[in-house]
This record gives C-alpha cells, structure tokens and sequence, in this order.
C-alpha cells in the first residue's frame, strides 16, 4: 500500500491539565501533529496526534478516538482524559470520512462492507489503514493501539474491532448503538424517536460539520404537534434532502435495508478485549452496549468482554464527577471511579502490561443502595429469583397474581391532539436548551394522575428489594383502535415523609420504561393491524437493570399510550406506512388494561435474594 509523504514535524502547544492532586494545576507541554492518512481508496482523513513532551520518545501505546463530530483535542486532554494522560499514551483524533476536516463522503452509521472485496471501505477499514499508518510512521510507539469513544464513537470503536488490525490490542466502545431499528437512537421496538431523529439527521447531514435545526418555538412540543402528520417533514422543512429521514419514510420496517444496520451480528469470536459501558439513565443509547455484550459474551471463549454500566446519563462518565444526575445523588463520584479505577487500568494492562489484569466479568453500580458491586455473568446467573409483580383493582401492585374473575380491567381515552409529553413543559430543543440530558432520571408525577395515565403502587415496602437482570413488561391490553402504541414505566417511589432529604419526598424516579409499537408486538418485520376491542397479550422488554427498591419506598407501574415528541404519535388507526398517515387518521381510542385472572397483566422481576 502506498502512502503519502508527510511531514513528520512535531509543534508545540502549551495545555493546562489538572494534576493528580485535587485543585491544583500545572502547565504541561504537549507535542502537536497534523496528518492527513490515507485510506485504500485514496481518501485522506484528517488526524491529530497529541505526545506528552515528558514522556520522552517512548516507546508509548496508540490511544485512538475518531468522531464524527469534529475533533477537540485540547478540551479532551485537560478534561475526559485526564486519568489517560497521567499513564503517558499517544493521542491520536480522527475526523472520520467526509465530517470536517476529511475527505470523502459522509454515510450515517456506515453499515459493514463486504470484505472479501479489498477495494471496499467502512468504518472497519478506515480504522485498519489508520492503525497501519500510525504504527509504520510515528516514531516512539510499542506496535500497540487501543480505540474507545462514546456514542457514535462508541459505535466506530466497534466497528474497528471487526476484522481488526493486528496492532489493535485494546476497545472500549461505550453507549455504542447497536441496531437502529430495534432499540437504539432511532427506534424502540419500532415505534420512531421522532425528536432525536428529526434534529439528528438535520444536525449531520447539513453539512460536513453540525448544524441544528432552526425552530421557531421554544417548546418543541407545540412545534411537532403543528407539524401532524410526518410526511409533512419533507413537504414543509427538509425538502427531502436528508438520506436518514427519507430511509426512515421509505422503510418503515424492519427489511432488509435496517437489517445491515444490525451490529451485534458481527460479534462472534471476538479477538480484541473489550469493556462495553452504559449508564443506566442514558437517554440516547443504554440497549447497544448490553446487547453488544450479551451478543460477544456468546462467543467469548478466551474471556476478553466485559461490561460496566453505572449511573450515567449519555457519555455522562466522561463529562462530570458522576455523583448526581439532576435531582438525584448517588453518594460517590461515580463516573471520576469508573475513570480512575476502571477505565485507567484497563487500557494500562493490554497496551502497557501495567496491573494484574483480573477484571470481574460485569462491574455494575446498583442504585437505590449506591454501591458497586461485581459479578461473574451478566445477567447474573445466580440468587436470582423473577417474580411478577401484577396489577389490581384500585391501582394496587402486588407480589401475587389478580383472584378477580370476569372483566376487570382499567381504561383511558388516548387522544393523538393531545399526547402524554414525555418530560415537563416546556421541551427545548434537543441540543440547544436544557432537560434532554436528565429527563430519564426526571420525577414522573407531572403525569401521574392524567386521566390517560394508569399509575398502579405497592404499599410502603416492609423489606428492600433488588432487582439485577432483564425487566419485562406481559400485560393484556385491548384498543378500539387498529394500532396503538403501549408505554410502560417501572419507578421507585421515595416516601412522602423522606427525613434524608425532604424536597425530596415523594419523588416517583424511572427505573426502566419503553415502548411498544402494538403493530409490531409478534414481528418486526411484518407489521399487522389490531383487532378492535379484542384483548390482546403484549411483552415489552424494559431491558436490564440493577436497583434496590429501599424499605419504606414503593414500587409503581405507570402505563400510556403517548410519549410525545421522543416518541411520534400512533395514529391508532392501522396504515401501511405511518410516515405517509393522512391527517384523518389520527383518531381517539378508548385503551383497556386488563386486571383479572384470566388476563394477569404484571411485571416480572429478576429480585436477587442472598444466603
């Protein structure tokens, strides 16, 4: 392979990083070099590789993070990195193909190439040549390269530990996605992220840097509302010149197009050791990086994935001290831990041999008792006991199934002119106004007791109770509708009289929710209408979770049909393509969740119990 000759010239900036004592800062030197490296097809991508002037020539390991949303090298440096830089690595930032400063055309999550065709390029290769590059040019390295990043980094870390490059010895892809269609950014079990994937596809593919869509309503509830139906989108404000949206209209299904968009499909046999990282609040992408690791742990023989999640909003374990998410305080600096004693470490021992390298399987932070614990599978495997937690007459939740016979059931008028919204009003803007970094950890009373919400609650609990593992949803549900969407939320709630901290009483905190798209509730791929006013079983998987439901708060279960505008609106009549529903077919419907024996809709619960 040929390259282009490139000045190897080191600059200099001076950077002011914080040193390893608290509140003291030094001036450090750092060693600056702008490259632009080539790919197979001839493309160049712009770089930047960052040394420690202390150092010395190394020889020092290769610490990788491309993006696809300009690089800041100066910012990471002083700030995420900081744990990073003490240990001594070579920085390397990457503009990935066609976003700022490099070459080439942009693709939104660049589905895998065929790679028995050596003239194909992805995201895989693109980071092969770089590492090649890297190694065979930059004087002082140790032939090692690590990569981590988060979010879509997090999904181009992945996608670099497919057919990886020998010198790659070390990934951590963090809030990754791993299938859009499914459980991601885009979507969940179907139903589409209206908001994020509006304001996404117009931030990136503006341009070749980010542009945010211009509203002219500060409360973007109001502002999707006027919108109606969403084929209105191109009509009005898009002109059709967005590729994501326009493969969100044309493929409202899960063909074969999103299919490729399936990550965790190639996951097997994994050869670089990676450490998968969630938070448990993340509104974005907590699915990918536990279904990335639940698909690679299926193939991992030689022990080399893990998994850490923590109590984290988006990339949360990166941009603060991690003791508190909005209103809610978890005792310790999660996230400074989790970089200090976790991430630090890990990439010390497979790019430097530093340490004993005897990581626990899964590291996860429970919340509710805010402690970390570890385990050696996830979910775990042992003192796990699932228990149904089931609706009752009078909004009761209990540990035992309904005895009423006959037709017992709760019911609310879901009303698509005037959805349920899914964090207070007023709704700013995704990336320009605040609220969409904390709202899963948000107290849901500003919708408990709407006449279209269905809250249902424990008496005070007499004795903790966790929960470590999957949380499903099987209620039984009927609609005098064709399609309805069915919105579920697991919360704990403090008690009123709360002595810990009294502003605090009563606060009603998400623990898991999601969504089911009722037309997708046995395929994906094939979606079929609803029979009117016919009670229908539903199972809506709320993911994984470790929490403790402490002694003297309550366990509750919310259920609604809208979730406006993170969710669009079912027009709850059945069309082939929502994206082209008429303004027409968006109609009220009267929404049924039934109670009794025969229909026993309930939670069920991985509690852990101990010896």
């Amino acid at each position: 392979m040929c390259y282009r000759a490139v000045d190897l010239t080191y600059t200099t900036r001076s950077l002011i990083l914080l040193t390893a004592v608290a509140g003291t800062l030094i001036a450090q030197t750092w060693e600056h070099q702008d490259v632009e490296i080539p790919m197979r097809d001839g493309v160049r991508l712009h770089t930047e590789i960052w040394r420690d002037a202390a150092r010395g020539a190394g020889p020092l390991p290769f610490l990788m993070q491309r993006t696809p949303y300009g690089i800041k090298p100066d910012a990471s440096l002083k700030g995420p990195y900081l744990e990073l830089v003490k240990d001594g690595y070579l920085f390397v930032f990457q503009d990935i193909r066609g976003r700022y400063k490099s070459e080439g055309e942009f693709a939104m999550n660049r589905p895998l190439a065929d790679h028995r065709d050596k003239k194909a390029i992805d995201e895989s290769t693109d980071t092969y040549d770089t590492i090649d590059w890297l190694v065979k040019n930059v004087p002082g390295n140790n032939g090692r390269a690590g990569i981590f990043g988060i979010s879509y980094g997090g999904f181009l870390t992945v996608m670099a530990t497919i057919d990886p490059h020998p010198a790659l010895k070390a990934a951590s892809e963090q809030a990754s996605p791993a299938d859009i269609f499914w459980n991601d950014d885009f979507h969940h079990n179907g139903a589409f992220r209206l908001s994020y994937g509006f304001e996404y596809a117009s931030m990136m593919e503006t341009g070749k840097e980010n542009h945010n869509f211009k509203f002219d309503a500060y409360d973007t509830f109001d502002w999707y509302l006027r919108l109606g139906s969403l084929k209105n989108a191109n009509k009005k404000y898009l002109d059709g010149a967005r590729p994501t949206w326009n493969n969100f209209v044309t493929h409202p299904n899960y063909d074969a197009f999103w299919k490729k968009y399936n990550v965790p499909q190639h996951l097997k046999n994994i050869t670089v050791p990676q450490l998968h990282v969630a938070g448990w609040f993340d509104q974005e992408d907590f699915f990918g990086p536990i279904r990335l690791y639940e698909e690679a742990e299926k193939t991992d023989s030689q022990h080399k994935n893990f998994v850490v999640a923590g109590p984290w909003n988006h990339g949360g374990w990166a941009r603060s001290d991690g003791k508190t998410l909005g209103k809610i305080d978890f005792g310790s600096e999660t996230s400074k831990h989790f970089r200090e004693n976790i991430q630090a470490p890990w990439f010390a021992y497979w790019l430097k041999d530093q340490g004993k390298g005897d990581f626990p399987e899964a590291m996860m932070f429970q919340t509710g008792s805010n402690e970390w614990k570890s385990y050696d599978a996830w979910p775990p495997k042992k003192n796990i006991s699932k228990q149904g937690i089931y609706l009752q007459e009078s909004g009761k939740l209990l540990f035992k199934a309904p005895a009423e016979t006959g037709a017992a059931y709760d019911e609310y008028v879901s009303d698509p002119a005037r959805p349920v919204p899914y964090r207070q009003r007023p709704i700013p803007p995704t990336y320009q106004g605040p609220g969409w970094t904390t709202w899963h950890a948000d107290d849901q009373r500003f919708v408990d007791g709407r006449p279209d919400v269905l809250s249902f609650s424990t008496d005070p609990l007499l004795d903790d109770v966790s929960i470590a593992g999957q949380v499903l949803a099987k209620f039984f549900a009927s609609t005098s509708g064709t399609d309805s969407d069915w919105i579920v939320k697991l919360i704990d709630v403090y008690p009123d009289v709360y002595a810990k901290d009294p502003a605090m009483g009563g606060y009603q905190l998400m623990i898991a929710a999601d969504v089911l798209r009722a037309r997708f509730r046995d395929s994906l791929e094939t979606p079929k209408a609803v029979k009117a006013g016919e009670v229908t079983e539903y199972t809506l998987d709320l993911l994984t979770h470790n929490h403790r439901f402490l002694k003297g708060h309550r366990i509750m279960v919310q259920i609604q049909s809208t979730w406006f505008p993170v969710i669009d609106r079912n027009p709850q009549t059945f069309v082939p393509n929502i994206y082209d529903a008429a303004e027409s077919d968006y109609k009220k419907a009267t929404q049924r969740v039934y109670r009794s024996k025969r229909y026993p809709s309930h939670v069920v619960l991985p509690i852990e119990t101990y010896n």
